[in-house]
């Protein structure tokens, strides 16, 4: 198959992560003889300090042009500490979900057992847990009118949802819990909001035409307790924008690590595929950022095109890496290997993972063949 992905590595950590995403991707291609060709354009903070512009025309234009996107992250403490600034990084990122269309952001959610310890949370409460997250995300609050008054004391932020918009997602994700365990959770706050009550009726509505698929109702605050009480009770979560970006984000530390959990961002007729975790600036040109949620967004790119035994690959390898503890500080505070070293250790797996008998550590860390 071949694949023209644009590349928006953003800022911050974002283009060394990306930059191992690709190299994955690269070993993919060589192994099952693939042909992926990447564009690479601007967003984000570094595109306002080179055009003005958090999402350049050109920028927009290669990825309405492109069969995939694949994203890094956004933002720069000069941005996210001046809540006045008029232009920020994150309006290229919401400009872009709507221009391509993604109303339908997809976060797994898993517990290694190789990385159980690592976890603020008891054993007995997540191990087992693997749930996925549907989240709207081209409506509701972030995008609704905003207003303040003229002296600046008061502010409001509108929050609309029209029948359309939610019967579209939640039927993507009906058919996904009717691929998986066959229950879906709509998360909302329907004994206040009205919006809320229109995701009900409307969620109700769609779910009759999935018999199959048990659905059942949380408030979006019992919800929040209920994924660290017992993360395992879920399957599906549909959920509507801000509060699908809120759960998401708790549900993160779940793994362990917020630089584990992938995204596909996907539409009609366009997909995006990123980490969730933020630009880490304080991280940037460290070597120290964790790659493997950006590599799994890779693997999540490659299942959206159907290339289901290469996206298993890539899973297999990041599995292997976590077991052999070949992880970043994040995971392990002593670990000697950096984000290039995990990119390379993946890549290598991928390419010669019928070869392999054992793996060296120390080749690993001289920058050598990691499987002999």
């Amino acid at each position: 198959m071949k694949l023209n992905i644009a590349v928006l590595a953003g800022d911050g950590i974002g283009p060394e992560v990306t930059a191992q995403s690709i190299k994955v991707l690269n070993a993919i291609a060589e192994t099952y003889s693939h042909s992926f060709e990447f564009r690479e354009a601007l967003v984000g903070a570094i595109a306002i300090d080179k055009t003005g512009n958090p999402l350049p025309e050109e920028t927009l234009d290669i990825c309405e042009n492109s069969d995939a996107v694949l994203f890094g992250a956004i933002g720069d403490p000069k941005y996210d500490n001046d809540p006045s600034a008029k232009v920020r990084p994150e309006q290229g990122l919401l400009r872009l979900r709507k221009s391509l269309g993604l109303f339908t952001n997809i976060r797994p959610v898993k517990a290694y057992p190789t990385l159980i310890d690592k976890s603020p949370l008891k054993e007995s409460i997540i191990s087992g847990t693997d749930f996925t997250i549907y989240r709207e995300l081209t409506g509701g609050i972030y995008f609704g009118d905003k207003k303040l008054n003229d002296a600046g004391t008061v502010a409001s932020d509108l929050c609309k949802y029209s029948e359309k918009e939610i019967e579209r997602i939640a039927h993507l994700a009906f058919k996904a819990a009717r691929s998986r365990r066959k229950k879906l959770t709509l998360v909302d706050k329907a004994n206040v909001l009205e919006t809320s009550r229109l995701w009900r009726r409307v969620v109700s509505n769609v779910g009759k035409s999935y018999e199959d698929v048990e659905l059942d109702y949380l408030f979006v605050d019992n919800a929040a307790m209920q994924i660290i009480l017992n993360p395992k009770q879920f399957d599906v979560i549909l959920t509507e924008n801000m509060f699908g970006d809120i759960i998401s984000d708790e549900a993160s530390v779940i793994g362990g690590s917020i630089g584990l959990l992938a995204s596909a961002s996907i539409g009609n007729e366009n997909a995006l595929f990123e980490p969730i975790h933020g630009s880490y600036p304080q991280a940037k040109g460290k070597d120290i950022a964790n790659p493997i949620a950006s590599i799994l967004s890779a693997a999540m790119l490659l299942e959206h095109f159907g290339l289901k035994e290469e996206a298993q690959a890539i899973n297999e390898a990041v599995e292997k890496s976590l077991s052999l503890n070949i992880v970043t500080t994040d995971l392990d505070p002593e670990s000697a290997f950096g984000t290039q070293k995990i990119g390379d250790f993946i890549a290598d797996y991928i390419v010669n993972a019928e070869d392999e008998v054992c793996i060296n550590k120390e080749n690993i860390n001289f920058g050598q063949s990691t499987i002999i």
